[in-house]
């Protein structure tokens, strides 16, 4: 005997549809565009030129970003049909957590570049989601501050190994303080890229004392800035006094700790900028201070900026937690190869043994899918949540992402599937 029709559970896609079409019904559209190619025209037109410069420029002529692209359009998805898709589970595991999806926030430096509220309003809109954010070491604010606007949400911390080896330190122990349940280290930044769009405008946010807040906040960092000083005690700074020069001042000073005024009479703020330039990046980290890092943290380790299969041998050998496949969303190596072409090479190596995460391209929903069915376990969002972030905030930030969850269940199931689990090869073909 029959027992009735089965009623259909919303589930992610068809609950922000219905969220977007209710609210059509009284006019209204929604301000965050559903759609990347609208997305990004209205981040452009919310963001300074050189905010713009540095948040979606890319290395050398953008040919890396391109091939990004080009890899999702080669991989076509078979759709099967006439299957139950009623009930679709996205949630994934990583390190002990249930996440609601297998989508991250990724690290973003200078993010108030974007907007002001920057890493906590990327924090708070993880955290209204239920998936990781991972907490820039390039952020505009502390990771303590960030940490604090996530609540119990999961978070995890993007290390830049620096030339300093107490700061690396230090910074792995305040990780450990705020709840990270991992530790990304990103490995393809030991040098920074040629970027053109930043380049002819002169442009480094680093220089004005955007995107340190994680050292300014460093008690390890305070004291070398404190020692550059003394060094220099009686030295006379060669300046150049030009309108330039006095607003670059004003930026480091209001975004270093205390009062502006203070600062703008203090040598620490300019000193910190320099402090930070100096030793922020390692061009000689090499796999011994990789294979340190159990002796420095007892955080799940994975390595950001693999593309090479024997780079994912030697990584699985040093005892890492995780891969994360990625080419820096093309802002490092022009010409480099695609991350989803990379991971096509990588995940037989892995062979499952740790988990893989796919970074660099993401832009919709059957992106996320077409990266399940290639052997990622899930994906970090890059610059969707950053457009997101400059045409609405931490709201904007969180629809961004909401869209790419949403559209990516309405693919499972439409795809004939109803769970992360059953995602495999045979979904995509190549052409």
């Amino acid at each position: 005997m029959s027992e009735g029709p089965v009623t259909p559970q919303p589930g992610a896609g068809r609950a922000r549809q219905n969220v977007i079409y209710r609210a059509g019904v009284l006019g209204r559209t929604p301000p965050v565009p559903t759609d990347f190619a609208g997305l990004e025209r209205l981040a452009r037109r919310k963001t300074s030129r050189r905010g713009w410069a540095y948040i979606a420029g890319g290395a050398g002529e953008g040919a890396t970003m391109r091939a990004n692209r080009e890899a999702f359009d080669r991989w076509k998805i078979v759709p099967r049909v006439l299957r139950d898709v009623s009930h679709r589970d996205l949630s994934v595991e990583l390190f002990g957590r249930t996440l609601p999806a297998p989508v991250l926030l990724a690290p973003v430096g200078a993010a108030e570049l974007a907007h002001p509220d920057a890493d906590v309003a990327i924090g708070g809109a993880a955290a209204e989601l239920g998936v990781p954010y991972i907490l820039s070491n390039q952020g505009c604010a502390p990771m303590e501050a960030t940490a604090a606007a996530m609540g119990e949400a999961p978070r995890w911390f993007q290390l830049y190994w620096s030339s300093d080896d107490d700061l690396v330190d230090s910074l792995l122990a305040r990780a450990k303080a705020i709840g990270a349940d991992a530790v990304v280290v990103t490995l393809d930044t030991t040098l920074l890229g040629w970027r053109p769009q930043d380049l002819n405008l002169g442009s480094l946010p680093f220089a004005r004392g955007e995107g340190i807040a994680q050292y300014t906040s460093d008690p390890t960092f305070v004291r070398l800035v404190r020692e550059r000083i003394a060094a220099a005690a009686g030295a006379r700074p060669e300046v150049e006094v030009t309108l330039g020069a006095i607003r670059s001042l004003l930026s480091m000073s209001r975004r270093y700790p205390g009062r502006l005024l203070d600062n703008l009479r203090s040598p620490e703020p300019r000193a910190a900028v320099e402090t930070f330039l100096d030793i922020y990046s390692r061009p000689s980290l090499t796999w011994t201070e990789i294979e340190s890092l159990r002796e420095r943290t007892d955080l799940p380790v994975l390595l950001k900026g693999i593309l090479h299969p024997d780079d994912a041998r030697r990584a699985l050998d040093a005892g890492v937690d995780g891969i994360i496949v990625s080419n820096h969303g093309g802002r490092q190596v022009d010409g480099a190869i695609a991350a989803l072409d990379a991971l096509v090479g990588i995940a037989p190596v892995v062979e499952g043994r740790v988990p893989v995460l796919l970074d660099s391209g993401i832009r919709t929903g059957s992106d996320v899918f077409k990266a399940l069915a290639l052997g990622a376990d899930a994906v970090t969002v890059g610059r969707p949540h950053l457009y997101g972030l400059a045409v609405g905030g931490r709201d904007g930030a969180r629809d961004a992402v909401a869209n790419i969850i949403a559209e990516f269940d309405l693919t499972l199931g439409l795809s004939g599937l109803t769970s992360v689990k059953e995602i495999t090869a045979d979904a995509v073909t190549r052409t």
